[in-house]
């Protein structure tokens, strides 16, 4: 799958769509203008630009998102690690807990995942 590198703004957009999906664009709108504050031409550009980006799409006044939210995410984080700690997760994992201890639950929730990801 392509890589999909998202502004905030468009993150924000997306996130809505996955939360309400499949949404009326009228319903968008109206999402959009309490959530985010914005008018109907700004929701009707940004379906438009995701369109273009292959990551929602609008058919029939109804909009739905292309990718899932996990991909976005998973790609997301990848792009953040590689570029801010060369690729090293667990350079990360040391400056996200910035010197602080975890507690058993967490080490046995972190050791499982990395059992789980040996496997794959």
């Amino acid at each position: 799958m392509a890589y999909h590198r998202l502004c905030e703004s468009d993150y924000r957009f997306l996130s809505l769509i996955w939360d309400h999906e499949p949404v009326n664009s009228t319903e968008l709108v109206r999402i959009c203008a309490s959530e985010l504050g914005w008018k109907k031409s700004t929701v009707y550009t940004m379906v438009k630009k995701l369109s273009e980006k292959g990551l929602a799409v609008s058919e029939d006044a109804v909009v739905r998102s292309l990718v899932p939210r996990e991909e976005i995410q998973r790609q997301e984080s990848r792009s953040f690690v590689d570029q801010t700690f060369s690729g090293s997760l667990p350079g990360f994992l040391v400056s996200f807990y910035g010197g602080k201890g975890i507690s058993e639950e967490e080490a046995a929730e972190l050791e499982k995942l990395i059992r789980e990801m040996k496997r794959e």
